[in-house]
């Protein structure tokens, strides 16, 4: 259709191009002042008038027609990069977990969004853009031809040297381009260096010579931007120098043509306002063909970043399976390999039956050796080598359908997405939409774009998928899983601090209104009420904004100046009952009070980030206040003086403090009399008004509980208070919605607004809900206590007696009780009567396991991936030392390194000038000797006696502190150590 459209365009260009031959020709040079035309005569005038609106015309539609191409060729583009970008995040969910690991997610995002950018353009522009202006350029040259012969000839003879000299020279520009950017990323560098270094250049005198290195790398890119220059402005004299011969034949030859009469002056005319008009369609052509050089570059750069090795086999993702089979019966792992990127075996040779329902337990001191098996048995990552199969079918050939339903795994750090607690959790139950989409227009423009054709406004949740039959059974199902945290678990307290409409949740919001009494007395009884201020409309509360204690209501959002602008009522009965200047006059107290505490360079401090308040509202707040007292309120405009009123709305006087006057708050209850009904009555739904027998849904629940909120100067009695509520609803049974409320719990991107003590459930909740065969759990709950880990067990035993179990821990005694229990040693599967062997290793990789185990048995070491820790086995040895030995002396040097005692016992002495040498202390297994003389560059503190037959593992000083450097968990280890020495 788009090249349909665009061929309309070449015989309109032809007529603009014609018609004005024919203007000069026929109408005004016309010998005869009657015209015959299309059997019709008109007067010389008529017959101008009737050319020049044809040639309006046709200048009219053919500059809506190219409008059109030009709107479809912007559709094309959009579509085809919407269609790009979606094949490139699908690509994404077939990567193999592992080159998550060695490509950056920045890049990634890069790649899709600013990078595929300028493609766009290019895609729509791909056939239309050849064929416009080549057809443009066809149609003009064609036009020159008729004209004459010599016009058609002299207007295409240069261009076959403008097309091969242009496109010759705009390569060499742009391989002088791609070297300037990879000399600006070694101006980079260097700058990052001196930045880093100011102080090491300072000191020892190296700033003139790095200046000097600064300087050559400058003028590198100085030299090759001159170049480029040079280069550059060549080209475009050659250009236009070669656009400028053609005219320079037109003037002549054509002027000689019609003096000796074998062209009219009008065909002249004519075939120089054509030429001019060539010249733009060319220039396009030769930009379209370096932008396709450029993007070539471009999309062979993203083509091969999208297509890793071990990418998973789509067909298994595409639509849905015929069934989903039960993943019931043994895990058998058959001679099973696992490698990274690097070919170094993860896994190796798994050899394993793990009973169907049972409850399996697997040791791995190894995060590394956790996450890989946790991703072979979920099919994050396919084996190298050898099978896994469940019940008799292997995991390789099923399709990723069954792999999500029957499947949960779960994690002390799970990943999060933007939206709310309730939609990470039923994540596995939203499988299919469900109904069809209001918009369908929406739809279709998503089939065009190569798209997914699901709706998003439709339900999508699924309780099917589960085997239950409505959402609340699904919800009672996930109250039943998380039961067994105990009525004191995290996710109730938090919800205790949720706010929510009373329409949503009736049963919960009538619960609590009917407990304010009884809570109400036993915070009396416990001496704490004087600990709550009570919402009483005889009073000041100062835990409310001023605003809130003027209307004494809450609002039901937050409030923004923009919130406040568009209440027009509100703000026309402050100026018609006179109430905007006493309002305002509470507002320049309290900035007032404000700026003396903070001034204008302290919203930075951690004491007015509490009090709510942005510090652009404060600053705009500053200058109004300004002019309100220069100018008067009535200079204030409504957007001014919403801005103003964000303030009071914002600000409690508790947050302030003493500084807080108490002539506002006499004020305040002062028009709360006299106006509180008039003006919450104009603020719309925006409050909702402070009533004992009402629900507040502007109210957390454990303020609607205490009908007022917790002094901040309660301090531990504030938390027996938060506990004492609790108590009171747990009693009542008000626990189970309480905890509901936390489905609406907002999450930000990637959780970051959720600690580990509310995202572990989380994990755990998503991982069970869909209730599957087989259920890995990798050290999930490792926020929680014992006692917790091993109730949830119970429960999850009691609900899911079918279910497949498997607990990977650090140590065995980390699993609750299980059934049979595996050990997890350097990518080795081991039974518990069973020894790794190494006769058939070659004795130098025999020597290294060697040293991995006992590196990996060590608390310090066991966080290291597999990389470094070989790395740090590679460059340690052996060292032995008899009973009485001396290893190092104080004062000695560190440069043999540290020392990790694997066997036997070593002393550590301060020498005495007289008498024997004093024993510090006594190094025994598993620790680590001499590493603060690395750390430090410093001379040995104390000497080293072996107190029997020694064994170590001596640690050479560059692999220790490459460690250090670049393992944060090892670093932080050491850091305790050193603390602990420093108390002792």
């Amino acid at each position: 259709m788009l090249l349909v459209v665009t061929s309309l365009l070449f015989p309109l260009l032809y007529l603009t191009l014609e018609l004005p031959k024919r203007i000069i020709n026929d109408a005004i040079g016309s010998q005869s002042s009657e015209i015959e035309f299309l059997g019709y005569s008109f007067s010389q005038v008529q017959f101008l008038a009737l050319l020049c609106a044809a040639f309006l015309l046709s200048v009219l539609a053919h500059g809506l027609v190219k409008m059109r191409v030009n709107t479809m060729k912007g559709i094309l583009a959009e579509r085809m990069l919407r269609r790009f970008r979606y094949t490139l995040i699908g690509r994404l969910m077939l990567f193999p977990q592992p080159y998550f690991e060695r490509v950056s997610q920045g890049e990634l995002t890069s790649m899709i969004t600013a990078e595929s950018e300028p493609m766009g353009g290019l895609m729509g522009d791909a056939i239309s853009q050849p064929v416009l202006q080549a057809g443009q350029m066809l149609t003009i040259l064609g036009f020159l031809f008729v004209q004459s012969f010599w016009f058609g000839l002299a207007a295409c003879a240069l261009i076959p040297l403008q097309a091969w000299l242009i496109p010759k020279l705009q390569r060499q520009i742009n391989k002088l381009n791609k070297e300037r950017i990879k000399q600006v990323r070694v101006l980079a560098a260097d700058i990052g260096e001196s930045a880093v270094g100011a102080s090491a250049l300072r000191a020892n005198g190296g700033w003139r010579y790095r200046m000097a290195v600064i300087t050559a790398q400058l003028g590198r890119m100085f030299d090759i931007r001159f170049e480029i220059y040079q280069k550059k402005f060549f080209m475009k004299f050659i250009n236009n120098f070669i656009s400028q011969l053609t005219p320079f034949f037109f003037f002549s030859i054509g002027g000689y043509l019609v003096l000796q009469g074998a062209v009219s002056l009008g065909a002249l005319v004519a075939a120089l306002a054509a030429y001019k008009d060539l010249s733009s369609p060319w220039k396009e052509l030769l930009t379209y063909y370096n932008q396709t050089q450029d993007m070539s570059v471009r999309w062979e750069i993203i083509i091969e970043r999208f297509a890793p090795s071990g990418m998973m086999d789509e067909k298994l993702f595409k639509g849905r399976p015929k069934e989903i089979p039960a993943l019931t019966g043994d895990i058998v792992l058959d001679h099973v390999t696992m490698r990274n990127a690097d070919g170094n075996a993860v896994l190796e040779d798994l050899n394993a039956t793990l009973p169907g329902g049972a409850v399996i337990a697997i040791a791995a001191p190894s995060t590394e050796d956790r996450t890989a098996f946790t991703e072979l048995l979920s099919r994050e990552v396919l084996p190298s080598s050898g099978s896994v199969t469940i019940g008799g079918r292997d995991l390789k050939g099923l399709h990723h359908g069954v792999i999500a339903a029957r499947i949960g795994s779960a994690s002390s750090r799970p990943v999060l997405f933007q939206g709310t607690f309730g939609d990470n959790v039923t994540m596995p139950i939203r499988q299919l939409p469900k109904g069809e989409s209001v918009n369908a227009a929406l739809i279709e423009e998503a089939l065009r774009a190569g798209n997914s054709p699901d709706a998003l406004d439709v339900n999508w949740i699924d309780p099917a998928v589960a085997g239950f039959e409505t959402q609340e059974e699904l919800r009672d199902w996930w109250l039943r899983l998380i039961e067994g945290m105990g009525p004191g678990n995290a996710l109730f307290r938090r919800g205790l601090d949720q706010s929510f409409d009373a329409d949503r949740h009736p049963d919960l919001a009538k619960r609590i209104v009917e407990l304010r009494g009884r809570i109400r007395f036993a915070a009396k009884e416990a001496g704490l009420a004087r600990h709550v201020h009570a919402f009483d409309p005889e009073l000041y509360n100062p835990a409310l904004p001023v605003a809130d204690n003027l209307l004494f209501a809450v609002p039901r959002r937050s409030i923004t100046a923009e919130e406040v602008a568009a209440q027009t009522e509100f703000l026309g009965q402050l100026r018609s009952l006179h109430l905007d200047r006493p309002l305002i006059e509470v507002t320049q107290e309290v900035i007032d009070v404000l700026r003396q505490i903070f001034g204008m360079d302290g919203t930075d401090h951690p004491l007015f980030r509490n009090l709510g308040l942005e510090a652009a509202t404060y600053e705009t707040a500053v200058e109004l206040v300004e002019k309100s007292r220069k100018q008067g309120t009535d200079a204030l405009s409504q957007d001014e003086l919403a801005s103003l009123l964000t303030v009071p709305m914002r600000i409690s006087a508790e947050k302030i403090g003493v500084a807080f006057p108490e002539e506002i708050r006499e004020q305040v209850l002062a028009l709360r009399k006299s106006h509180s009904a008039q003006l919450l009555e104009s603020m719309g739904d925006l409050f909702d008004p402070l009533d004992e027998t009402r629900f507040a849904p502007g109210l957390t629940v454990m303020e609607n509980a205490l009908f007022g909120k917790i002094s901040q100067d309660a301090g531990s009695r504030g938390d027996d208070l938060r506990k004492l509520v609790a108590a009171v609803l747990v009693e009542s049974g008000a626990q189970e919605g309480v905890v509901q409320l936390i489905y609406d719990l907002p999450v930000s991107i990637s959780g970051s607004n959720l600690p580990s003590i509310f995202a572990e459930p989380l994990a755990l909740s998503r991982a069970t809900i869909k209730r599957p065969d087989v259920l890995i759990l990798n050290q999930v709950l490792a926020s929680y206590s014992a006692e917790t880990r091993a109730s949830v067990h119970d429960n999850l035993r009691r609900h899911m007696p079918d279910t497949t179990l498997i607990y990977l821990a650090e140590r065995l005694e980390d699993v609750p009780a299980h059934d049979v229990a595996f050990e997890l040693v350097q990518g080795r599967i081991v039974s518990e009567d069973m020894q790794i062997g190494e006769e058939a290793d070659s004795a130098a990789s025999a020597d290294l396991g060697r040293k991995l185990r006992a590196l990996e048995q060590t608390e310090l070491f066991s966080t290291l991936n597999r990389k470094q820790l070989r790395l740090l086995a590679f460059g340690a040895r052996w060292f032995e030392a008899p009973a009485g030995e001396t290893v190092f002396l104080k004062n000695d040097a560190p440069t043999d390194g540290a020392y990790l005692i694997l066997e036997g016992e070593a002393g550590m002495y301060l020498p005495k000038e007289e008498g024997p040498d004093e024993l510090i202390v006594t190094a025994g297994p598993g620790k680590l000797v001499g590493e603060l003389g690395l750390i430090r560059n410093e001379p040995r503190a104390l000497s080293m006696v072996a107190e029997s037959d020694l064994r170590c593992l001596r640690i050479g000083a560059k692999e220790f502190l490459a460690v250090v450097e670049h393992d944060a968990a090892t670093a932080f280890k050491l850091l305790q150590v050193v603390a602990g020495y420093v108390g002792t």
